[in-house]
């Protein structure tokens, strides 16, 4: 079950997990963002309304 959240800037993120793609290995990992928050690192969230094609 997903729950849809209204963010706004300054709003604390529920944690999430993801599938990514690591260019320098190649393959397929995971991000947590707990796992980020953990290791002190920052995290720049960037959301766009459609297909990124024209970067």
């Amino acid at each position: 079950m997903t729950e849809n959240t209204n963010l706004q800037v300054g709003c604390d993120v529920p944690d999430f997990e993801l599938t990514t793609y690591e260019p320098k290995s190649k393959d397929f990992g995971r991000y947590s963002l707990a796992k980020t928050k953990e290791e002190g690192k920052w995290t720049v969230l960037f959301f766009y309304p459609a297909d990124f094609t024209f970067v």
